[in-house]
């Protein structure tokens, strides 16, 4: 059977030890007192990076535990995974909710619970194949942007000591409309900083995190599939757990307005089609490459059912949105590389000001009123809001491939 947590540390990461385990014994003690007996609140907590952050989070003993995700299923996996693993001990009060974070029912629990110490937003899109048209671009900005924005200002009602709202380093210098709305996202969050504490964290891909590359190769070879990567992609990689990690300790040891990012180097970079042909040879298949996506299904519908010979395409990247390269700070953010081992701070970037932040989500909220408003228009907002936003329409999305 395929051992996914083995993979990720002998393939994808390349380390048996999380990246940031020094760091976590390091502020072992500083992570307890904040997080013990206390309240908390995680949005989106079904999901990949939710979940893990939860994981890491009831290690230290909060008093309630309240998760809101639009996915009932995956709230009852969460349940089921949580309740079934060894060493760990649940809160007293946990209770899931399978609905929108912008839902009146979100701000009545909130209310009548009177706020929470710790929130921790995860509700996003965060594909590049989310800006395939006019209406998953409204619906990404909605949920990333505009949203947000309204849960700010319910949690000013009852300002939580942690706010912490995950980011991702194609906010850095971003190309695809998905990296933009997370870099507005900051923008957004850091106009409330002056009110209660925010932190974020830009990072690297969540090696086989739902709806991944690698996750979908797993599903691909259940229904005899082929594989498909891109081979000129190359890119950082954590595990999940170390997601979950990066994010507690942005969320609880971050100050006010700071954003935290792992200090990878770039000898670790991987490309999708080098972890995909260690992929094949864990599951003992042997490749075989094709270049045109038909002959690579034909392959698959006629192989025997014990072929050890596998469909696989490997292609050049030529969809819009793709970055040719990852970094996690740009020039103009002021750094500190000495707090901690594992994770770099930025500790000051250059912000729009809460008029401007909120003059631009009005913006986008006229242009979306308009029944024939089009993309080209919604970008051309955002490269006024964001002057280094370099997008480049190539008329091919990712729902277009494999």
């Amino acid at each position: 059977m395929f051992d996914r947590e083995r993979f990720i540390a002998e393939h994808v990461t390349g380390r048996k030890e999380s990246f940031f385990a020094g760091d976590m014994v390091k502020h072992e003690e500083e992570i307890r007192r904040e997080i013990s007996g206390k309240k908390v609140c995680v949005i989106g907590g079904a999901g990949s990076i939710g979940s893990a952050f939860i994981r890491e989070l009831v290690k230290f003993g909060p008093a309630s535990l309240t998760v809101v995700d639009l996915s009932e299923n995956g709230l009852a996996e969460l349940t089921r995974d949580l309740r079934s693993t060894d060493g760990i001990q649940m809160p007293e009060v946990y209770r899931t909710y399978a609905l929108n974070f912008a839902d009146p029912i979100f701000a009545r629990i909130f209310r009548e619970e009177k706020g929470f110490d710790i929130v921790a937003n995860f509700s996003a899109h965060k594909h590049v194949r989310s800006e395939k048209d006019k209406y998953a671009v409204q619906a990404l900005l909605e949920n990333n942007d505009i949203k947000a924005a309204g849960l700010m200002d319910l949690l000013c009602e009852y300002p939580p000591r942690h706010f912490f709202c995950v980011s991702t380093d194609k906010a850095a210098n971003p190309v695809n409309v998905m990296g933009a709305s997370k870099r507005i996202m900051e923008d957004v969050i850091m106009a409330y900083k002056d009110r209660f504490k925010v932190s974020t964290a830009r990072f690297a891909n969540v090696a086989f995190s739902n709806g991944s590359l690698p996750d979908a190769w797993m599903q691909r070879l259940q229904r005899r599939q082929p594989l498909a990567a891109p081979k000129d992609v190359k890119r950082y990689f954590v595990s999940p757990a170390e997601s979950g990690q990066i994010c507690l300790m942005a969320c609880i040891l971050g100050r006010d307005g700071e954003i935290f990012f792992p200090r990878l180097q770039e000898d670790q970079m991987k490309t999708f089609s080098e972890i995909c042909d260690a992929f094949l040879v864990a599951n003992g298949l042997i490749k075989k490459e094709f270049t045109a996506d038909a002959d690579a299904r034909a392959y698959a519908a006629a192989m025997p059912a014990d072929s050890k010979v596998y469909p696989v395409v490997y292609s050049l990247s030529d969809t819009t949105g793709e970055k040719g390269f990852e970094e996690f700070y740009v020039p103009g953010e002021k750094l500190d590389m000495d707090r901690f081992a594992s994770l770099g701070v930025i500790l000051e970037s250059p912000r729009k000001p809460a008029a401007e932040v909120n003059a631009f989500l009005q913006e986008l909220e006229a242009i979306f009123a308009s029944p024939d408003f089009t993309k080209e228009e919604v970008v051309k907002a955002i490269k006024r809001f964001i002057p280094n936003f370099e997008h480049e329409e190539k008329g091919k999305n990712l729902d277009q491939k494999m």
